[in-house]
């Protein structure tokens, strides 16, 4: 790996960091933010709801701008919103408009994963696209672990707004990158008539092969976030762990997430990458299901809960680079809109699975591991009934 590419994609790392960040840097304050706006927890979930909402519907529009335009000026066009939507955020006075600029800060910042796998579609070639995306994962991951840590210590010394600004100031240093190091990779302009548009999107869903790994890897996903959307009630309300200590709990989950990157991009390359994709499917069942055993038990700590939470990370560390390199691999033409609607599709899976934990998290883990069981069985349906056979088949 030259300099050049070790630069390109520790800067694409930062770019796609955004969206998760802007997940985790506020988690430990959702608890407080019910006291602080006078509202009800599920209010408080909205704004995270919201979010995945704006992150995925704007995905639908900013791959096909992308492919017209190019990838530089439409991610910078995303960023400048992200900013903007990131300070009206830390001026909210209510709930409701909070809620209102999460879903708009979403979607400028669905334009940093979006084009950043795109860009990755563009410069590396398919045999080397799966390990790239690996280790853009792999320091992507970085955030989730430093995030709640962080956000727990501006908690310290400020309310929840002080991580609004934070994100502000993420998303100026962000757009320096960008603007500096990353190349235009447009190989090809696309049409943006809006039948070439949809017709675009009807090829995509109605390929079983693209859909097979998306979907599988969607369901992936969901598991992660329906942890996430319930992490700080769990740990923080119910097993009473210190706000300023919740941040350390997630280093097990993005250790387990890192070491399915890295597993993925040292050995995928000698494996047949249907049997990486299998073996990270049945960890994630194996794992949440005994999160869900020591739920039914009544065995409440936190390491049964953060433990088979970092294996099924794991397992998600291990699928998405597979998933995200099968995906895009025969649409080199129009790969902004096809990870544009890949981003859509885990968007929409991760805020229903939110939506889930919100609604029946009420004194116990079990409704959140059940869900992150539940989204493990429906990755196991997805690849076997949609993924066609012959895609199924160890390949190289």
């Amino acid at each position: 790996m030259t300099q050049a590419t070790s630069r390109l994609i520790f800067v694409l790392s930062a770019v796609v960091s955004l969206g998760p960040l802007s997940i985790d840097l506020y988690l430990p304050a959702m608890p407080s933010m019910v006291t602080v706006f006078g509202t009800s927890v599920d209010r408080v979930q909205l704004t995270l709801s919201s979010y995945l909402l704006g992150f995925a519907f704007f995905h639908l529009v900013c791959g096909p701008l992308s492919d017209r335009y190019g990838r530089k000026p439409i991610l910078l066009a995303g960023l400048s919103v992200y900013v903007l939507m990131s300070v009206l955020c830390a001026l909210s006075d209510t709930i409701e408009e909070l809620i209102i600029f999460r879903f708009f800060q979403a979607m400028g910042a669905c334009c940093a994963p979006t084009l950043g796998r795109a860009v990755v579609r563009d410069v590396f070639p398919p045999e080397q696209a799966v390990k790239a995306l690996a280790y853009v994962s792999s320091l992507m991951a970085l955030a989730p672990v430093a995030a709640p840590s962080i956000g727990g210590l501006l908690l310290l010394y400020g309310d929840w707004s002080l991580m609004f600004w934070a994100l502000a100031l993420c998303g100026v240093f962000v757009m320096g990158l960008v603007i500096f190091c990353v190349p235009e990779s447009l190989p090809e302009k696309q049409s943006l008539h809006p039948k070439q548009i949809t017709q675009n999107y009807l090829t995509l869903l109605k390929s079983a092969d693209y859909m097979g790994n998306v979907l599988t890897a969607a369901c992936m996903y969901a598991g992660i976030f329906a942890f996430l959307s319930g992490a700080s009630f769990v740990l923080i309300t119910f097993m009473e762990v210190k706000t300023e200590h919740f941040g350390f709990y997630f280093v097990c989950i993005v250790v387990g997430y890192i070491s399915g990157n890295l597993f993925t991009a040292r050995i995928g390359y000698r494996w047949q990458s249907r049997k990486v994709f299998r073996l990270g499917i049945s960890i994630s069942c194996g794992a949440s299901f005994l999160m869900v055993v020591f739920c039914l038990m009544q065995w409440f700590s936190v390491l049964f809960v953060v433990v088979p939470v970092a294996f099924v990370a794991m397992a998600v560390g291990i699928v998405m680079p597979n998933a995200t390199a099968e995906a895009l691999r025969p649409f080199a033409h129009m790969a902004a809109t096809a990870s544009a609607l890949m981003g859509f599709i885990q968007m929409e899976a991760a805020a229903a699975s939110g939506l889930l934990v919100g609604m029946y998290l009420q004194g116990s883990p079990l409704p959140m591991a059940l869900v992150i069981f539940g989204t493990g069985c429906c990755a196991v349906l997805c690849y076997w009934l949609i993924l066609p056979s012959g895609s199924r088949k160890d390949n190289v």
